[in-house]
């Protein structure tokens, strides 16, 4: 039984789950990288088998008992949205959008998670919470629309596939990181797939490692370390201690983490609208996460 202080178990999942979204927010930009010198496929997928790869050593040296098979199911869920879905869509759409375009919709997360949540965790969030998740997600609607042009494109498609797929992924992921501990989870998920993906990476693998350029190196090293390892690692922990529409609403503050990052990493322009949006998002996930959010008794 957790006998931290709600305050202070508050704060914590609240400081793990920014910790997560703070890793998450680099993950647009240095696939938009990577890509520039592996196939997109390859960088979708090649991340889980570098993923797996430490999660197989970390799993051995903490002796970690393999899950019961009536939880394989849930984790072959977690697998298809954050292993699969989210990373190989959201590297075809970074293919042709520019990573601060994507990092928009990803502003949908918080919304999509806590539907996700409700269904599969059995919270129940107050009207007051959907309120403001609405509002925020519409904000970051019209932000999209607004840099897009008023126009949806095929890149667009993806990356709204992307956001369902890790809104699922996160919600599963957090109600087994309840029964296994928050970093398991994802090794797990990792280890489940990688006999899927193992052939279809060889099939896209580049002929020539040592003819790719150090930045696009580097930026799939990052997402292969960081955002399909280490960042599960804190966000599955903040879900779990803080809830997940809860915690799920600090997304909201992502697509402008990942906006600066594109600015800094790969030179793409930020607006005083931008900035505005921002505030007024940040705005949203302050309120949401001050309304009530009942857990499944």
């Amino acid at each position: 039984m957790n006998t931290e202080p709600q305050s202070q178990q508050e704060l914590t999942s609240f400081g793990y789950g920014f910790l997560g979204i703070l890793i998450f927010s680099l993950t647009l930009p240095a696939t938009r990288i990577a890509i520039s010198g592996f196939d997109p496929v390859f960088v979708g997928l090649g991340r889980a088998i570098v993923a797996a790869g430490l999660s197989l050593i970390l799993l051995a040296i903490t002796r970690q008992r393999i899950p019961p098979g009536r939880f394989f199911p849930n984790f072959a869920i977690v697998a298809g949205g954050v292993v699969i879905g989210f990373p190989l869509l959201s590297a075809i759409a970074m293919r042709d959008a520019p990573a601060s375009h994507g990092a928009v919709i990803t502003g949908l997360l918080p919304l999509a998670t806590a539907m996700c949540g409700v269904w599969r965790a059995g919270e129940r969030p107050s009207l007051q919470f959907w309120i403001f998740a609405s509002l925020g997600s519409a904000l970051v609607i019209c932000f999209a629309l607004l840099s897009g042009g008023g126009s949806m494109r095929w890149a667009d498609l993806a990356m709204l596939g992307a956001v369902g797929a890790a809104a699922l992924g996160y919600a599963e992921g957090a109600v087994l990181a309840r029964t296994f501990g928050s970093w398991q989870v994802i090794c797990w998920a990792l280890l489940l797939s990688t006999p899927l993906l193992l052939p279809i990476v060889w099939q896209h693998a580049p002929a020539n490692f040592l003819a790719v350029a150090p930045q696009p190196l580097l930026g799939f090293l990052y997402v292969s370390v960081f955002s399909m390892f280490l960042g599960f690692f804190a966000w599955y922990r903040g879900l779990a201690l803080g809830g997940i529409a809860r915690i799920g609403q600090l997304q909201l503050i992502q697509p402008f983490f990942t906006i600066f990052f594109s600015v800094v990493l790969v030179g793409e322009r930020v607006t005083i609208d931008t900035v505005g949006f921002a505030v007024a998002v940040m705005g949203c996930v302050i309120l949401g996460k001050r309304t009530q959010i009942t857990a499944k008794s």
